[in-house]
C-alpha cells in the first residue's frame, strides 16, 4: 500500500500508465487491422516500437499543462486514439492510411460517406477506446489527488527520450529499407516502419513541402517531361490511325467493377452477359491486362487518368486538391476538332468537387442530379440507380450537338453492393462474406442496365456513330475480403501476384467498321487517351502525356500502380519484391524487375511534379487553345432555361 502511495503521488505514474495502454493498444492493432506485409525478425521488432515514441512525444505534451496535466493526457489520448480508429475504418476498404488531403476532400464528400462507413464499424471497434476509459476512471478515483509537477523538466526529459526512440527507429527502418523516406509512393511502408503517427506527422511535412513548390515553380521544370514523352512516345498504329475520325464518343465508367466477373459463372449462370457479349465481339477489341491505377480519389482518379494521362496524386484527389490547375485534357483537345462535351452523373455536381474540375477539363455541360428523378425508388448508394438512370439520360444524350464527347458514371455497383428487393432477380454469392455475395448481384444488376443503354443507342442511330469506352473505374472487393476471395477464384489462397491481377477491370472500346477482338498487351487507365486520340485520327506527340497507345506496335508491355508497384508480362514487382509473372514466386535474381522499377520511378515523379507544381500553365501545344474555367457555367435545368431565354 505504502508502494503505492508513493507511485501515485506524481503525475509521472498516471503518464506511465497511458503510454503502456496506447502502446499496446496501437500494436495491437497493427496486428489485427492492417496487412503491413512483416516479412522478417527486424520488421517485426520495429513495429512493436515505433508506437513508443509517439506516445511518448504526444502524451507528453500534457506536462506543459502544469495545473489539468491529467485532462489534457486524456484528451491527448483521445484524439491519437481517433486518429487510429479512423485509419481502421478508411483501411478496412481502401487498404490505405488517411492523409491530409484525403480529409480535406472529405468537406464535399462527407455527406455521401454514412454508409459505407457505418458498415465498415463493428461493435468490437470499442476496444480501441478502452485505454481511455481507463484513464478517465483512474484519474477519478486511483489518481484523484496527486501533487502537481511544477518543473518543465519531466516535459524535457521525456522529449529527449521520444526522440532518441524515434532516431534509433529511424536508424533500423533505413538499414532493413533503404530509400525508405524516398520511396513515399507506397504508404505501407512508412506505417509498417515508422508508425500510423508519425506518418501523419511527415504527411503533414509533406503537403507543407507540395504546396511551396506551385509558388516556387518556373516554365524551365516543364522541360524534363516534356524530353521525357518525346524519348517514349509510341508512334500510333498506321492501319488505325483514323479509323474513327469524326465519330462520337461516349465513356462509361463501370463502378468498382473487377475483371475476374468476365465470364464468370455462378451456379452456371453468367453474371454478366451482355459484357461478355462484348468481350467476344468481334468488332469490340477488350483488354484483358488492363489495370486501374488509382490512389485515394479512386472514380475521380480514374477520370483524371483517362482525360489527362497523367498519374494521380500519391495523396488525396486531383479533382479536390488540384482543381484550379491548368490542363489540357481530351474534352478541350477536342474543341478544336468540332467537339461538343458533356458529363451524365446521377449525383450532384459538388460530389467528388466535379463542378469545378469539369470546368478545368473543358466539359461544356454537366447534367448532374439536378436533371434526374431522385426520388427514393431510383436511388441507392451513391446515387441514382443505373437502370432509371441511362433511361433518363438518353433524351440529353440526344440533345447534344454532334459529334461530342460524353462520358457517362454509373453508381449502383458501389460497396457495400446491397440491392434493392425487386431490382434484381439474380441470386447472390455463397462464399461467406456478405459483401462479396451482394458483388454478384449487383454487378450483374449493371449488366442489365448496359445493355438497355446499348439497345437505346442503336434504337436511335447512335450506336453506329460512336466509339464507346467502357472501363471499370477501380477495384470493388479490397483484400480484406480475400478470404472470400479464394473460394470465388478457386485457388487455396490469395497470393501477392493474385491480389495484383485482382487489380485487373476491363477496358472495353467499340469502334463501328473496325475489327477488334481480345488483346492480351498489359496497359492501364493512363494509356486510354493516346489511344482514343489515334483512333479519331489526333497525333498526341505535342501533348505531354505518360500514356502509351495500346494499340501501337510499339507499345510498352507493362502497368504501373500508384503506389509504385508494376505488372507486366514476365516479372511483377509487389510490395519491394520481384515475382515472376507465370509462377507467383519470388525471383532469386532481384534486379529482373529494376530496369521496369528505375523508368517508371521517374514517370511517377515527373508526373507529380506536373500536377504539384502545375506545370501545364507552361505549356501550350501546338493548335491548342488554353481553357478558361470562368467560360463555363453548370446552372441545372431550371436555371439554364432561365439564362437562354
Amino acid at each position: 500500500m505504502k508502494i503505492w502511495q508513493r507511485l501515485n503521488q506524481t503525475n509521472l505514474t498516471f503518464f506511465g500508465i497511458a503510454v503502456v495502454l496506447f502502446w499496446i493498444k496501437t500494436y495491437v492493432a497493427y496486428r489485427v487491422e492492417f496487412k503491413l506485409g512483416i516479412d522478417n525478425s527486424m520488421q517485426k521488432f520495429l513495429l512493436a516500437l515505433n508506437p513508443l515514441s509517439s506516445a511518448l512525444f504526444f502524451l507528453g505534451l500534457a506536462f506543459l499543462s502544469k495545473k489539468r496535466t491529467k485532462l489534457v493526457m486524456i484528451i491527448i489520448n483521445f484524439l491519437l486514439s481517433f486518429l487510429l480508429y479512423a485509419n481502421i475504418v478508411y483501411y478496412r476498404f481502401f487498404n490505405d492510411f488517411i492523409t491530409i488531403p484525403v480529409l480535406l476532400q472529405a468537406k464535399s464528400n462527407a455527406g455521401q460517406l454514412g454508409d459505407s462507413a457505418g458498415a465498415l464499424m463493428a461493435p468490437t471497434d470499442v476496444f480501441y477506446f478502452t485505454d481511455t476509459i481507463l484513464l478517465i476512471l483512474l484519474a477519478l478515483f486511483a489518481f484523484k489527488k496527486v501533487k502537481q509537477l511544477t518543473s518543465r523538466r519531466p516535459f524535457q526529459v521525456v522529449l529527449l527520450f521520444s526522440v532518441m526512440v524515434f532516431l534509433f527507429n529511424l536508424n533500423l527502418a533505413e538499414k532493413d529499407r533503404s530509400d525508405l523516406l524516398t520511396r513515399t509512393f507506397d504508404r505501407n511502408y512508412l506505417v509498417k516502419y515508422l508508425g500510423a503517427y508519425n506518418f501523419t506527422i511527415y504527411d503533414i511535412v509533406q503537403n507543407i513541402r507540395t504546396s511551396s513548390e506551385r509558388v516556387m515553380a518556373n516554365g524551365s521544370d516543364i522541360t524534363n517531361a516534356e524530353n521525357y514523352h518525346k524519348a517514349n512516345y509510341t508512334q500510333p498504329n498506321p492501319a488505325l490511325f483514323g479509323k474513327a475520325k469524326g465519330m462520337n464518343v461516349i465513356y462509361v465508367s463501370l463502378e468498382s467493377f473487377q475483371n475476374f466477373m468476365i465470364d464468370y459463372k455462378l451456379n452456371g449462370q453468367e453474371v454478366t452477359p451482355f459484357l461478355n457479349s462484348l468481350a467476344h465481339d468481334n468488332n469490340t477489341f477488350y483488354f484483358d491486362n488492363f489495370y486501374h491505377q488509382t490512389g485515394q480519389g479512386k472514380t475521380s482518379d480514374a477520370e483524371f487518368l483517362m482525360e489527362n494521362s497523367l498519374y494521380p496524386l500519391n495523396q488525396g484527389a486531383v479533382f479536390v486538391n488540384k482543381a484550379q490547375n491548368t490542363y489540357q485534357a481530351t474534352p478541350a483537345i477536342l474543341k478544336g476538332y468540332g467537339y461538343n462535351s458533356a458529363v451524365f452523373h446521377g449525383n450532384y455536381k459538388t460530389f467528388w468537387n466535379r463542378n469545378v474540375m469539369y470546368k478545368a477539363l473543358g466539359y461544356d455541360q454537366f447534367f448532374d442530379a439536378s436533371y434526374y428523378d431522385m426520388s427514393a425508388g431510383n436511388i441507392k448508394n451513391y446515387g441514382m440507380k443505373d437502370i432509371p438512370y441511362f433511361k433518363e439520360s438518353m433524351p440529353m444524350l440526344e440533345s447534344l450537338k454532334q459529334p461530342f464527347y460524353t462520358k457517362f458514371i454509373t453508381l449502383s455497383n458501389h460497396y457495400p453492393f446491397e440491392i434493392d428487393p425487386g431490382d434484381t432477380t439474380f441470386p447472390a454469392g455463397d462464399f461467406g462474406d456478405p459483401v462479396v455475395n451482394d458483388y454478384f448481384q449487383s454487378a450483374h444488376y449493371m449488366d442489365e442496365a448496359l445493355q438497355q443503354f446499348f439497345d437505346s443507342l442503336k434504337a436511335d442511330g447512335l450506336y453506329d456513330k460512336s466509339v464507346i469506352v467502357l472501363y471499370g473505374d477501380h477495384y470493388g472487393l479490397s483484400e480484406n475480403h480475400n478470404k472470400a476471395m479464394a473460394k470465388v477464384l478457386g485457388v487455396p489462397e490469395i497470393t501477392p501476384t493474385i491480389n495484383a491481377s485482382l487489380q485487373e477491370t476491363p477496358l472495353f472500346i467499340h469502334v463501328p467498321g473496325v475489327q477488334g477482338g481480345v488483346q492480351h498487351q498489359y496497359a492501364g487507365e493512363v494509356d486510354v487517351r493516346p489511344t482514343l486520340l489515334h483512333l479519331l485520327g489526333i497525333d498526341t506527340k505535342d501533348y505531354i502525356e505518360f500514356g502509351s497507345d495500346m494499340l501501337s506496335p510499339q507499345h510498352r508491355n507493362w502497368a504501373l500502380f500508384r503506389n509504385g508497384d508494376f505488372v507486366s508480362p514476365t516479372v511483377d514487382e509487389i510490395g519491394g519484391k520481384c515475382y515472376s509473372t507465370q509462377t507467383g514466386q519470388v525471383e532469386a535474381n532481384n534486379s529482373a524487375c529494376k530496369p521496369i522499377d528505375s523508368q517508371l520511378r521517374q514517370e511517377l515523379q515527373m508526373s507529380d511534379d506536373i500536377v504539384n507544381k502545375d506545370l501545364l500553365r507552361f505549356y501550350k501545344p501546338k493548335g491548342f487553345t488554353p481553357i478558361n474555367p470562368n467560360d463555363y457555367q453548370y446552372l441545372g435545368p431550371k436555371k439554364a432555361r432561365t439564362a437562354k431565354k
